[in-house]
């Protein structure tokens, strides 16, 4: 999660965009994928959480105009509507998002405010549950799994 964020921070930044807590944030759901062997996609996972938190971390437009060419946006739609969160959200990223402060505080809110605190991620190929425990997503796989 970290390493993630400090790929896109500079300077004062990233004390602000780092929470106190480790928990799963959706900007980390939307880099998950699955390994199970034979899987071709096996990405987005689809999000079952049983308790979602909300966090205030201070607003960057610039990191998330930066991430926005690395997201999969319908993933992040989807993840969004299955939390509750994507009211407001377009069903694509507008042109001169940098433009559009409503729209960068409501990405930022879903990408690094909302925190899977417990649930689990579910394949959406082999249908594997991963849970999500303590806001950690255990994708460790089985050994007939590799």
């Amino acid at each position: 999660q970290r390493h993630v964020l400090s790929d896109f921070c500079s300077g004062d930044h990233k004390r602000s965009l780092h929470s106190t807590r480790h928990t799963m944030k959706v900007l980390v759901h939307n880099t998950l994928k699955c390994h199970v062997a034979g899987m071709k996609v096996g990405f987005p996972l689809t999000i079952e959480a049983t308790e979602v938190e909300d966090e205030d971390i201070e607003f960057n437009a610039g990191f998330v105009v930066r991430m926005l060419p690395r997201l999969d946006w319908p993933a992040f739609l989807e993840a969004a509507r299955v939390l509750g969160k994507g009211d407001g959200l377009p069903p694509a990223v507008p042109d001169s998002p940098e433009e559009d402060e409503d729209f960068l505080r409501k990405t930022h809110h879903v990408l690094l405010e909302v925190h899977i605190k417990e649930g689990s991620l579910r394949c959406p190929e082999c249908d594997r549950v991963f849970p999500i425990k303590n806001g950690i997503p255990n994708m460790l796989l089985n050994e007939d799994e590799v």
